[in-house]
């Protein structure tokens, strides 16, 4: 009676002992999967993002005299998205929206198929006194070859020496609603769909001494104008003054 007792006893002490061990190492491992599960989503997550970014933080990037105040979101590269000094800025904006990336619009910024979705630019330290358009009479015009012809919404199409350096690239030609002269070389491709986001390029001067570079593809070509707008609004807004 005894002995069965102690064996009934150690039984029950065995099984006690064997399920909190088991539970213990359930609890255990549920947790490590929690947190494998968290650590795999937001890791994930950031894989996803393919290095942009949706914070709207605004980074105060000081190039020369000028201070830029841009949301973290439009600064295309993530070693730039800092306040501080800095040599140049890149910066990507949805078109025709210009905005930054957001979850809402990641297509956008990740379908190199659409040509037309994006708008590229860059800040830079002016190193010529004259943009594209003050160019255009004491430098470009010296470097037309034949005939112009005419090209989309009004603009007319220059061809470029060979001598000139400037490859296969035109020059483009037009006078905005105000009376401004425009200028813009680009890569004229055969056909649309080979056009890149980056065919076409204008530079602009903007505050006190910057100069903003802006890319968009060949097939916007025809929205010129209100490309132009946009880009110097954006200037306006983001440019401390």
């Amino acid at each position: 009676m005894t002995m069965t007792s102690g064996t009934e006893t150690d039984e029950s002490l065995i099984s006690n002992r064997f399920l909190f061990r088991l539970t213990a190492t359930i609890g255990v491992m549920a947790g490590l999967t929690a947190l494998i599960g968290v650590v795999g989503k937001n890791y994930g997550d950031e894989l996803s993002l393919g290095g942009h970014t949706g914070s709207t933080e605004i980074q105060h990037v000081i190039v020369g005299q000028d201070v830029i105040a841009l949301p973290a979101n439009v600064i295309r590269f993530e070693s730039q998205r800092r306040s501080g000094p800095a040599e140049a800025v890149s910066i990507y904006l949805s078109w025709p929206r210009m905005e930054g990336y957001s979850h809402a619009g990641a297509v956008a910024f990740s379908d190199p198929t659409n040509a037309e979705a994006l708008v590229f630019a860059d800040f830079s330290q002016s190193v010529m006194s004259r943009d594209m358009s003050g160019r255009l009479e004491p430098i470009y015009e010296k470097l037309f070859t034949g005939a112009p012809r005419p090209g989309p919404s009004g603009l007319t199409i220059h061809e470029l020496s060979e001598k000139s350096g400037f490859g296969d690239e035109k020059m483009l030609t037009g006078t905005t609603r105000a009376g401004a002269v425009y200028a813009v070389r680009c890569i004229m491709p055969e056909k649309k769909k080979l056009a890149t986001a980056a065919d076409c390029q204008r530079d602009i001067h903007v505050g006190r001494d910057l100069t903003m570079l802006y890319r968009f593809s060949s097939n916007l070509l025809p929205q010129w104008e209100s490309i132009d707008s946009a880009i110097l609004k954006f200037a306006a807004g983001h440019v401390q003054r």
